[in-house]
């Protein structure tokens, strides 16, 4: 762990500035040049994770490998860096409380007074110093949820500051997002909020080395120095984050332009190295020669807020980007969805895709949606809840089963084709009781799963109660429909999908959890295609 760099980006003014992509895109830059690095998210709410918060109080909830519930941020981690992430490289209020409190009850701090100084601070840093080790990446890069001057936040930053004067400035550097906003009616950038926002940290004893601002546009160079004298950072160390028209994929270019890899490895008394960033440059070139460009409708119910399927829209983007296609979103509220206005809704789509989530609202339009699209010959992409809703369909409109329903939806269904997993029928609290993280299935030859996965075992990410009831499971292949994933133990149906529609998939996991813009998932690569093949024919 000795010689692993430290940095930590915090933000100030407002939330939603792009701490998380900032942190992302220069573990990207880092990369690019030889680095090793491993990201982290404090976060300061209360909860011990986001697994029981709504998504429009937090966007989705991002799924790791080994089952932990995590800020969306990692999402972007993971998409923009090469390493993967576990529970430890996430980490909420919730959780160093739970763990401070849980030693004083066992006696571990030996009578003495608990306090935020120094047992919480020491926590955070633990949480910290563990990652690097067991790591041991060439840096650590870890996000302060929050905003500069929130209460919440105030542990966290006691405790870098405690590892910057314990380290030095040549392993512990410090990164600020801050705004710089564009006033309307005098159409003049203010550089003020920055200013109080810098102030606000230096009286919580943190000196930024790097500010990095958003703008409407690139800032000139007077203005970096006026933000340079009035906030005593380096001008070279202001670094312009103007904002992105096309894609987030362009944020690690743009920052690479303005030298903030270079800036930061200079700040911290490192070799530059040669930066190799012909990968991503092949991306952007991508994003920018689209030859198509294909509607997806995503049916889903938190569809107002677009962080709540983040990670669905960042992978049918990959689709895209895997086919030359640009991909628009048509969102639908399936609330509002039902037979008598479908096909008005959906004529223009070139694809469907409904995502995970849990409860009965907009089942019925979801339902809707997957019949159009079946019975159409759309591109159909179904994934956790949307595979259930597949299943349903096709059990009440094609098996004739009526009543056909999830358990979880209708528990006395005459004929439940989804229903909970038996082993967690007693379970009554709501965090933590999924089937989490990855699990292994096997993928029958022939299928159209195997054709787009080209091999018979993988690994996907899970996060859901319910299952396809097996007992249908002889009644549904007479009629048509090919289960073409399962678990190697041969108890649970992972793939669903139907051989005479054009594509027609439905999983039981989310596989928007493992695809980055530099290796599109293959499920999400091939939906896209049957949509730009579909797009031709329309």
């Amino acid at each position: 762990m000795s010689k692993t760099k430290f940095i930590f980006v915090t933000g100030g003014v407002c939330s939603s500035l792009g701490k998380g992509v900032s942190a992302a895109a220069l573990g990207c830059l880092l990369e690019s040049r030889g680095y090793s690095v491993s990201l982290q998210k404090m976060d300061p709410y209360i909860n011990i994770d986001p697994g029981t918060m709504s998504p429009y109080q937090h966007g989705e909830v991002y799924v790791t490998e080994d089952g932990a519930e995590t800020d969306l941020d990692l999402g972007y981690y993971e998409r923009f860096t090469k390493s993967k992430f576990t529970r430890k490289n996430s980490v909420s209020t919730g959780q160093i409380y739970n763990t401070v409190i849980q030693r004083e009850r066992k006696g571990d701090y030996l009578g003495r007074t608990v306090q935020v100084v120094p047992h919480i601070t020491n926590e955070i840093r633990n949480r910290i110093y563990t990652l690097a080790r067991e790591n041991a990446t060439d840096f650590v890069i870890v996000e302060i949820g929050g905003t500069v001057g929130d209460i919440e936040s105030i542990p966290f930053l006691e405790a870098i500051r405690q590892m910057r004067y314990e380290h030095g400035p040549t392993q512990v550097l410090f990164i600020h997002v801050t705004l710089v906003p564009t006033i309307t009616v005098a159409g003049e950038a203010k550089t003020k909020p920055t200013q109080h926002s810098v102030k606000e940290l230096l009286a919580l004893g943190i000196q930024p080395d790097i500010l990095i601002c958003r703008v409407n546009q690139p800032m000139p160079k007077e203005m970096k120095g006026k933000i340079s004298s009035f906030c005593n950072v380096k001008e070279e160390n202001v670094i312009s984050a103007s904002d992105i028209s096309t894609s987030i994929y362009e944020i690690p270019k743009m920052y690479k332009e303005e030298k903030l890899d270079q800036v930061v490895l200079k700040t911290l008394g490192l070799e530059l190295g040669k930066s190799n960033f012909t990968e991503w440059e092949k991306i952007i070139k991508s994003l920018h020669s689209a030859k198509q460009t294909v509607q997806i409708a995503v049916v889903g119910k938190y569809i107002s807020l677009h962080d709540a399927y983040r990670s669905v829209y960042e992978s049918l983007s990959h689709g895209g980007i895997a086919n030359e296609a640009n991909v628009e979103f048509i969102k639908v509220d399936p609330e509002k969805l039902d037979k008598t206005n479908v096909k008005d809704v959906l004529k223009s789509a070139h694809g469907v895709l409904v995502p995970g989530g849990f409860g009965d609202r907009g089942i019925e339009g979801k339902i809707a949606a997957i019949q159009y699209a079946r019975t159409k010959g759309i591109p159909f992409f179904g994934i956790c809840l949307g595979m259930q809703c597949a299943v349903i369909e096709y059990a009440r409109n094609v098996l004739g089963l009526k009543d056909a329903n999830s358990t979880e939806f209708r528990p006395d269904s005459p004929d439940p084709v989804i229903s909970l997993i038996e082993e967690q029928m007693d379970i009554d609290q709501m965090g933590g009781t999924m089937r989490l993280g990855s699990y292994p299935c096997k993928i029958k030859k022939n299928t159209l799963a195997f054709s787009e996965y080209k091999q018979e075992l993988i690994y996907e990410r899970h996060r859901h109660r319910f299952e396809f009831t097996n007992k249908y499971k002889q009644r549904f292949e007479e009629k048509g429909m090919i289960l073409s994933g399962i678990s190697p133990d041969e108890n649970l149906i992972e793939i669903v999908e139907i051989p005479e529609h054009p594509w027609f998939i439905g999983v039981q996991f989310h596989p928007e959890f493992t695809g980055k813009p530099t290796k599109p998932h293959p499920l999400f690569a091939g939906f896209i295609r049957a949509a730009v093949k579909f797009a031709r024919k329309a």
